[in-house]
Parts: structure tokens; sequence; C-alpha cells
């Protein structure tokens, strides 16, 4: 019998299931969830943002569908859930997002922060040298008992920690993240916080610099990143798959620094140590993504929506 790709059994799955559910993609839509839900599975990335497929309440339904009918056809997907905060949308590998979280609090991987804050924007190494960048551990803590390393909920109300922390659990009912359901619901985790969703986002995904700025300050952040020239870096990988005859380059993430915070662009010590953490997953799936590389390109002022 011939050996089957884990991408190939991953990608029969997933083609099955949205015949199943009768969900519909474009074809642009369809090779970016291919290759997210692929990125979850081989624990590339921990947690990927959909921003395609349509848009909520049906998008979240629809993901839920496909989840949970994955789940039924292969244990490959039983650690992927649909997780919502406020109006974004997106798929977590369970177990990954737990060793993200425990990376980051124990400050194993090295995440850099952007200040929009200030004119001009300031990189900052420590999260605690910023009122919410220290918010922000606070929301990663909120995330290391929902999503604990040993894989068992605890109970939110009984951890000592500061009265942030005690105000948000006390208005959460329950384990956060149970085994029995694919959704999980964590938008009271930036109710009492200056945390933006842009800033949240740069560490749930991964990238290794941080855009930091508090809800107050939305506006000034939005016109120090606008007014500045960006360095684009993205992560390129081709797949190993009968699917994907001579597969071209794909994007598997991508993040923007502002140009004079990076000018030595992938020689930067920060994206030389990012790429490495990732050429290190990808040695160990090679059978899955034939090549990753990084490519880094200039974008010029803009209107920038955060």
């Amino acid at each position: 019998m011939e050996f089957e790709l884990e991408e190939d059994v991953v990608l029969k799955v997933l083609d099955t299931s949205l015949f199943h559910i009768k969900w519909r993609l474009k074809p642009a839509a369809m090779r970016r969830l291919q290759i997210d839900i692929l990125a979850l599975c081989t624990g590339m990335r921990p947690v990927i943002m959909v921003d395609y497929g349509g848009k909520m309440p049906e998008l979240q339904e629809h993901l839920c569908e496909l989840v949970k009918f994955c789940q039924k056809e292969s244990p490959i997907f039983e650690q992927l859930k649909v997780m919502v905060i406020e109006d974004m949308i997106y798929l977590i590998h369970v177990r990954g997002l737990a060793e993200h979280v425990n990376s980051s609090l124990n400050s194993e991987t090295q995440i850099l922060f952007v200040d929009l804050e200030q004119d001009p924007p300031k990189m900052i190494a420590q999260a605690e040298h910023s009122s919410v960048g220290v918010e922000l551990q606070l929301v990663m803590k909120l995330f290391a008992l929902a999503f604990p390393i040993d894989g068992r909920n605890k109970d939110l109300s009984s951890c000592q920690r500061t009265d942030y922390l005690a105000s948000v659990a006390s208005s959460v009912d329950g384990p956060i993240a149970s085994p029995l359901s694919e959704f999980v619901d964590v938008s009271n985790y930036l109710e009492k916080s200056q945390v933006t969703i842009p800033t949240l986002n740069g560490w749930l995904l991964g990238y290794p610099v941080v855009y930091l700025f508090s809800k107050e300050h939305i506006a000034d952040a939005i016109f120090n990143l606008s007014t500045k020239s960006l360095r684009v870096f993205r992560i390129l990988v081709r797949r190993n798959s009968a699917f994907c005859k001579g597969a071209q380059q794909e994007e598997l993430m991508s993040f923007s620094v502002p140009y004079d915070l990076s000018m030595g662009g992938s020689s930067e010590p920060w994206a030389e140590e990012f790429l490495i953490r990732l050429q290190s997953k990808w040695g160990k799936r090679k059978q899955t993504w034939r090549s990753l590389e990084m490519e880094v390109s200039e974008c010029y002022p803009q209107a920038i929506v955060l």
C-alpha cells in the first residue's frame, strides 16, 4: 500500500467536510484555508485569523461545522477549535496555543514591541516598559489559565492574581476550552483592558514584532504608522502533495515593521532568530512542507486601518 502524506490526508478530509456542510469557497479562500489548516495540524502555527470565507455569524457557523465534521473523520483534527474575540474569528490548535502562551510568559520566545503611541515609533524589548504592555501580559496569563500547558483547565476563580485578572475571571463561567465544544469565546478578556485587538493579534498570531498601543491611542497609532514606510516580512512555503503538482510558493504568514526600525531586513537579529525557530519546526515536517523561506519587501506610506 502506497504511503499517504499527512497533507493529503488532511486535504481529503477537508474536502469531504466542506462538501458535507455545503460550504462553497472561492479558489483563493480555499487555498488559504488549506494552508491555515495544515499550519495548525503540523505545528507550524498555534493560531490563525480567518478573514476570508464570508462574514459573521455565518462564518462562525461554517467553521464550527467544519471543525466538528473533520474531528469525526480523523484524529488529526482533534486539537482544533474555533475561537472568537469580539468581532474577530480564529482557528486554534489547543495544545499549540498552550505551548505558545507558556513560551511567551517564560520569555522562551523573543518578542519585540513597537510603541505606536510615540512619533516616531520606538522599539522596546520588554513589555513592562509600557503600561499597555503590562496589561498584555495579564491577558496572556488569562490565556494560560484557559489553555494550560498540562491540558487541564483550571478554575479561574481560585487563582490568586491582580484585581484585573480576578475581575475578568469572575465573569467566566466554568472552563473556557471545554474538550466537548469546538467553540470558545474569550471576548471578555479585553473588556476591562486597554489592550487592542491589533496588539493581541500580533502576539496570538506568533509575530516576532508586535505593535503596541492602547485603546485611548488608536488615532495616534494609525497616524504614526500611516506616515511611515514599512518592511513587510513574508514567510513562504511550498507543499509536498499529490493535490499540488509542482507546488508554487504560498504565504504561510506575514507581518510588517516600520522601515526605520528594521534597517537590516532579514538580517535583523530578531528576524534571523524568528526564521531559525520556524525552520526548526519545518525540519520536523519536511514530508508536508517542501521548503520554507523569508522574503522582505518595502511598503511606502499609505492609509492603515487598525
